[in-house]
């Protein structure tokens, strides 16, 4: 299993970003993809669940301005999010759990900044 999430940067305020994340190394469709995101020094939390039925979930600081989508013909998974905040600023990370073994990426940072 591998994810390689990539599309952080730095934005200012109200700004949008998309994240994406490449999969392989399993039956990409049959699966729930989650994004979580870290803050220095704090333990990782979960920000967005899409589930292999394409449902979603947020987490409440979240909740209606980010966008967690699937695209299973390429292996991918996005998180587009709009209205950024300072405190969005993290390290964003894509996750999924394959024969009961969690998988992350890499990670990739957003900084919301003016």
């Amino acid at each position: 299993v591998q994810l390689v999430e990539f599309g952080g940067g730095l934005v200012q305020p109200g700004e949008s970003l998309r994240l994406s994340c490449a999969t392989s190394g399993f039956t990409f469709m049959n699966y729930g993809m989650s994004w979580y995101r870290q803050y220095p020094g704090k333990e990782r939390k979960l920000v967005a669940v899409i589930g292999d039925d394409s449902r979603t979930s947020y987490a409440n600081s979240v909740k209606g301005r980010f966008t967690i989508s699937r695209n299973n013909a390429e292996n991918m998974v996005y998180l587009q999010m709009n209205s950024l905040k300072s405190e969005d600023t993290a390290m964003y990370y894509c996750s999924v759990v394959v024969s009961l073994e969690r998988t992350w990426g890499q990670g990739t940072q957003v900084t919301v900044s003016s």
